[in-house]
C-alpha cells in the first residue's frame, strides 16, 4: 500500500476539523470521513461503525465502498470480532491476513471482496468510545506504527466531529420542543380568552385539530396566534 503523504494526512485532519464547527447532517459529516480515511490511507475499504452503548452493539454507519455487499446494514456485539475487539478494548489491531485469524467474522465478505490486510482502531474522545473505523488493503501490508498513529489521530479527530453533530442535532431538538411548547403554550391562551374555555379544553383542540388535519401541534399554535393576530387588525 503506498504511503499517505503528509500533505495528505495535514488535509484530511484540516477537513475533518471543519466538520467539527460545520452543520452538517450525521450522515453527510460520516460519508465525508470515510472517504478521506480510504483516500489518505490508499485503502479500498473504509468502514466507521458507532456504538451503540444501550444496546452494547457496533453498527457500521458509513463506508465509501460501492459494493451492495459491504454497504448491507449490519451489528456486531461489544466485544465480539475485531470489531468488537477494538472498541472493548480501545486499542488499535493491524491484522496482516483477516481470512487467517479466527477472530474476523466476516472471511466470506472478505474473499468476495477481496480483502486482505486490516487496521482498525477505535475512535475516542477523552476515554469516550464514539466508535471504530477499519481500512482494508487488497494485498498484504504490514502496517507500521506510523501508520496506527497516522490513523488513530485521524479516528480520534472524527470522533470529535460525531460527537459535536450528535449534540448539535440534539439541540436542534431540544430547541423545537421548546419552541413548540412555547406556541402552544400562546395559543392555549387565544383561545382560552376569546372561547372562554379552560387550559384543558383549550389544549384538547389544539391536539385533536393537529391529529384531523395530520399536521404537528406546532402548526396549530401557529395558525391561531396568526388568525388571533389579524383578527385584532
Amino acid at each position: 500500500m503506498p504511503k499517505s503523504s503528509y500533505k495528505q494526512y495535514i488535509n484530511t485532519l484540516s477537513e475533518i476539523s471543519k466538520a467539527i464547527t460545520s452543520d452538517l447532517y450525521l450522515e453527510d459529516v460520516l460519508k465525508l470521513i470515510v472517504t478521506l480515511t480510504a483516500n489518505m490511507m490508499k485503502a479500498k475499504i473504509c468502514a466507521l461503525w458507532l456504538l451503540d452503548d444501550k444496546k452494547k452493539e457496533l453498527r457500521i454507519r458509513a463506508t465509501q465502498a460501492m459494493s451492495d455487499a459491504y454497504l448491507k446494514e449490519r451489528s456486531i456485539k461489544y466485544g465480539e470480532g475485531i470489531v468488537g475487539l477494538v472498541a472493548k478494548e480501545k486499542k488499535p489491531l493491524v491484522i496482516l491476513n483477516v481470512l487467517e485469524d479466527a477472530r474476523y467474522k466476516e472471511k466470506e465478505l472478505a474473499k468476495k471482496e477481496k480483502l486482505v490486510s486490516m487496521i482498525s482502531v477505535p475512535m475516542m474522545v477523552k476515554k469516550k468510545l464514539i466508535g471504530v473505523i477499519n481500512c482494508y488493503t487488497t494485498s498484504e501490508y504490514k502496517f507500521m506504527k506510523s501508520d496506527v498513529e497516522l490513523m488513530s489521530t485521524v479516528a480520534n479527530q472524527a470522533a470529535v466531529a460525531i460527537e459535536n453533530t450528535e449534540l448539535m442535532v440534539k439541540t436542534k431538538i431540544v430547541q423545537e420542543e421548546l419552541e413548540t411548547r412555547k406556541k402552544v403554550e400562546k395559543a392555549k391562551g387565544i383561545l382560552m380568552s376569546n372561547q372562554n374555555l379552560d387550559e384543558n379544553q383549550a389544549y384538547k383542540i389544539i391536539r385533536s385539530s393537529s391529529m384531523d388535519k395530520r399536521v404537528p401541534m406546532k402548526d396549530i399554535a401557529e395558525a391561531i396566534i396568526l388568525a388571533n393576530e389579524i383578527g385584532r387588525k
